[in-house]
């Protein structure tokens, strides 16, 4: 069964930084784009950042271009994503994903289950 477990979230105040970790188990590992979704309440889950299978292609969301960072490591099975700066709109719940990068977007194929990022002002 694919597993893909979210840790590090939590509680930050605006201008600080988390480092979230996704690991991923039953699956190969390498074969699949790495993903990172957000969600604020009320409004659609958008995508975040995404890196290629072998990690030599990289795609994020242009809010968070300079602050933002993915990155794998397949000796692990786990995608980071290092925030920094944060911003209170950076404030959701954030989803780890594993899939396919069609056209210069990821397309989800297994979702983790989330964790929740809040930022204060």
């Amino acid at each position: 069964q694919v597993q893909l477990v979210e840790s590090g979230g939590g509680l930050v105040q605006a201008g600080g930084s988390l480092r979230l970790s996704c690991a991923a188990s039953g699956l190969t590992f390498s074969t699949y784009a790495m993903g990172w979704f957000r969600q604020a309440p009320g409004k659609e889950r958008d995508f975040v950042a995404a890196i290629s299978g072998n990690g030599g292609k990289i795609y994020s969301l242009d809010s968070v271009e300079g602050r933002f960072t993915i990155s794998r490591d397949s000796a692990k099975n786990t995608v980071a994503l290092q925030m920094n700066s944060l911003k209170p709109g950076d404030t959701g719940v954030y989803y780890c994903a594993a899939g396919r990068i069609v056209k210069r977007h990821h397309l989800p194929t297994y979702w983790g289950q989330g964790t929740q990022v809040t930022v204060s002002s």
